[in-house]
């Protein structure tokens, strides 16, 4: 006679839930929605991890506000020279209340610490996602970047 075990409980389910909240907080229903359905068996397990991980962790943690890990986010990404996941952190920045003034301020630091050429990119993508945002706040269509279009897993 074979055993049949209960399926386990999910540890990371709680992590998870407050991971997706976080995310959704930050980046948006529409961006979550739009990853989340892009979502295949293949890559479920890396979006799990993300959601539990970066967003039930890192962005849920207590000690830091949503806008310090905003800029922190987006010193290390312009650094790296992540460009899409740049312009969408960017973008995020009407969620977490860094203002384009304290974006600017990290990315002087970056160019310092990681190099002119990687806070000149990040500062040309965040001007192009600030123009986008002022358009649409005044009633115009924004124009499309061409940076962070894509379904990003962030």
């Amino acid at each position: 006679m074979t055993e049949t075990k209960a399926p386990a409980a999910d540890p990371g389910a709680a992590r998870r839930a407050m991971g997706e909240a976080t995310r959704r907080s930050v980046l948006g229903d529409a961006h979550v929605d739009r990853s989340q359905g892009t979502a295949t068996l293949f890559d479920k397990p890396f979006v799990d991890f993300i959601t539990e991980g970066a967003w039930g962790t890192v962005w849920s943690g207590d000690q830091l506000t949503k806008r310090e890990r905003s800029l922190i986010t987006l010193a290390l990404l312009a650094g790296l020279g992540r460009e899409e996941e740049f312009a969408l952190h960017t973008r995020a920045t009407a969620n977490t209340g860094a203002s384009p003034e304290d974006l600017r301020e990290a990315l002087l630091h970056v160019a310092v610490y990681a190099g002119v050429p990687a806070a000149n990119t990040a500062f040309r993508i965040a001007k192009q996602v600030f123009a986008e945002r002022e358009a649409t706040d005044a009633g115009g269509a924004p124009e499309p970047s061409g940076s962070g279009d894509a379904p990003t897993r962030d």
